[in-house]
């Protein structure tokens, strides 16, 4: 959260005096940051109880601030005496600037800005705050579309740091670069972007939210697996369906139908279960129902409901598993490789060398010696550990584990060989597994006399550090290898996920997309690389930005990913942009290489 500016620190913007039209969550957000800044914030709405309601969270708010160090008493007593009510925008006579944040109606917002455009002074900025409608054409409608722009805060405004500063065509650079200063006063950080719907944030969130609202829809997953993948494998501070259900259902809808009217991409036509859900009401928190039950309207609190998990587990008991072979020697290898051996299991890890193995067995001791240095485990306990696994030059070492876990390179004729071999070598009942990230399962089954026996646990890198599991069920895996799975999982303490044996299973098919999406606005010169990392790290909660992470991930590795997803959904809009494709073949795939999107140093 930013630190509040004193009085005193206040450099002299001419912006002193501000509206904010909408006493809603965010509008009152709004006017608590204007506040505590030192501007003098005139709110206003047609609710004499909203306004009580904006005044009572004001003081609770600059409240909690004080006890929590961030504010003095008389700090807070000077922002609160700021801050003016009214019910009629003619209130808004004396601003400098206007903030419209009112509901996402193009009716609503045109009716406000056409009767400010009685009441407020030529020179004030009118700056609306939508996330999915058309700037431009509410600026059309205005006296001086000039002085007309959007400025986007994220919810809850008093932490969120990032602000949209939005253009149309018809803006004037003065009225953007006033508001630009003014956000960054406020503690924000501003990112200038052109009048599309959802910009550069909301335009990537919500294809994302809509593909996962889609893939809930079709019962590939459950809600609690959907949005425990995508917490636990990307590290997003929410699951998709949970922050639908904050953002409000009905709210989600209408930013997807401007975003689908403005691109016709399939990806952006809203779900039909977010329509369902806006019609009967179960709009999420605010309702207390949307994908999730809660514990009362406006409350965060998720209760059980008729859709809530049977604890207990699977109807099925496992198989019992005291051995471990991992197929492989490169880092995800080595790293499940560990996983099962600090679980207590004794572990074969097979390469195509000798030495391989050996290298491999050599990064695991690396790995745990630098547990050791932290202080997470002791001498001893690495020493155990690594006595657990045996490397082996051959997968004949196989011959008595009790699962098979394949971790070799990406190609699907290659692992269809390894499973041919793994079914002659390892012993019936043996539960054979692969760690695939967007191959299909059932083809490495295919490849065997056992299919029943194989399934898919698709391991997460850094293996150590990641807690997820994608469990893939083939249309032919039994229920006892399911279990047997699920009942490993928790004894190496991952978390599991159910999915079917489609392309890019939860994470992949709803994380590329999106990388995807990204691109395209570079490749389109919508925003900067930069601009779009600072948006979705400040504005969504992400860990990395989308070209951070694409370097990371490897942009060969991410192209293949894209591609066979394209190919398995057959949706224009998953397409691999040119753009990627392009840096791929000149050899440009990231870290790996010193350059991809980025350029970086040589090591």
């Amino acid at each position: 959260m930013a630190t509040p500016l004193s009085d005193s620190a206040l450099s002299p913007s001419p912006l002193k005096t501000i509206a904010v039209v909408g006493l809603g969550t965010m509008g009152t957000g709004i006017a608590e940051v204007l506040a505590k800044a030192g501007r003098e914030v005139i709110g206003i709405d047609i609710s004499e109880a909203r306004t009580a309601q904006a005044l009572a969270t004001l003081e609770a708010a600059t409240a909690r601030a004080v006890a929590r160090g961030r504010l003095t008493e008389e700090e807070r007593a000077r922002a609160l005496a700021r801050v003016r009510t009214a019910t009629d925008l003619t209130a808004a006579a004396d601003a400098d600037l206007v903030i419209e944040v009112a509901p996402e109606s193009y009716e609503i917002k045109r009716q406000i800005l056409r009767e400010l455009d009685g009441i407020v002074r030529p020179e004030t900025i009118l700056a609306t705050g939508t996330n999915a409608l058309s700037v431009t054409r509410l600026a059309a409608d205005s006296a001086r579309p000039e002085r007309v722009l959007g400025l986007h805060f994220f919810n809850p405004a008093p932490a969120m740091r990032l602000v949209e500063v939005v253009s149309s065509v018809l803006t004037a650079p003065q009225a953007v670069g006033a508001v630009t200063d003014l956000a960054i006063e406020l503690g924000k950080e501003p990112v200038a972007v052109g009048d599309r719907p959802g910009f550069v944030a909301d335009g990537l969130l919500f294809g994302y939210l809509n593909q996962a609202a889609a893939m809930y829809e079709a019962k590939y997953a459950s809600r609690e697996d959907i949005d425990a993948a995508m917490r636990l494998g990307c590290g997003l501070p929410m699951g998709p369906l949970a922050l639908l259900d904050l953002i409000g259902i009905d709210t989600a809808r209408t930013v997807l139908e401007a975003m689908y009217a403005e691109s016709r991409d399939r990806l952006h036509a809203p779900a039909p279960i977010l329509k369902q859900l806006s019609e009967a009401g179960l709009t999420g928190r605010k309702s207390g129902r949307g994908f999730y039950t809660y514990e009362a309207p406006g409350s965060g609190t998720v209760v059980p409901d008729v859709l809530t998990p049977a604890t207990g587990g699977s109807a099925a008991a496992g198989r019992e598993v005291r051995s471990v072979g991992v197929a492989g020697s490169g880092t995800m290898a080595s790293g499940i490789a560990e996983v099962f051996a600090k679980a207590g299991y004794d572990v074969v890890l097979a390469a195509r060398s000798e030495e391989k193995a050996q290298a491999a067995k050599a990064r695991i001791g690396k790995s745990l010696s630098r547990s050791v240095d932290k202080g997470r485990l002791t001498a001893e306990a690495a020493a155990l550990i690594l006595d657990r696994i045996t490397p082996a030059g051959s997968y004949d070492a196989f011959a008595e584990v009790d699962l098979a876990v394949e971790a070799i390179a990406e190609d699907l004729e290659i692992k269809r060989q390894l499973f041919a071999t793994l079914d002659k070598v390892c012993k019936p009942g043996a539960v054979l597994a692969t760690t695939t990230s967007s191959l299909p399962v059932v083809a490495c089954a295919r490849a065997t006399s056992r299919p029943q026996d194989v399934i898919g646990m698709h391991f997460f890198n850094p293996a150590p550090a990641m807690k997820l599991v994608e469990v893939v069920r083939t249309v032919l895996t039994a229920d006892d290898v399911h279990a047997t799975v699920r009942e490993v999982c928790a004894k190496i303490k991952k978390h599991a996920v159910d999915c079917g044996d489609r392309a890019g299973f939860i994470v992949n098919a709803l994380l590329f997309p999106y990388l995807n999406n990204a691109i395209k606005m570079v490749q389109e010169h919508y925003a900067s690389l930069d601009d779009i990392d600072a948006a979705m790290k400040l504005g969504g909660g992400y860990p990395m930005g989308p070209f951070e992470l694409l370097d990371v991930v490897g942009l060969d590795v991410s192209l293949a990913i894209e591609k066979v997803l394209h190919r398995e959904f057959r949706d224009p809009g998953l397409a691999p942009a040119p753009l990627l494709e392009h840096l791929v073949a000149a050899g440009c795939l990231g870290r790996k290489t010193g350059r991809g999107f980025r350029e970086y140093a040589r090591r």
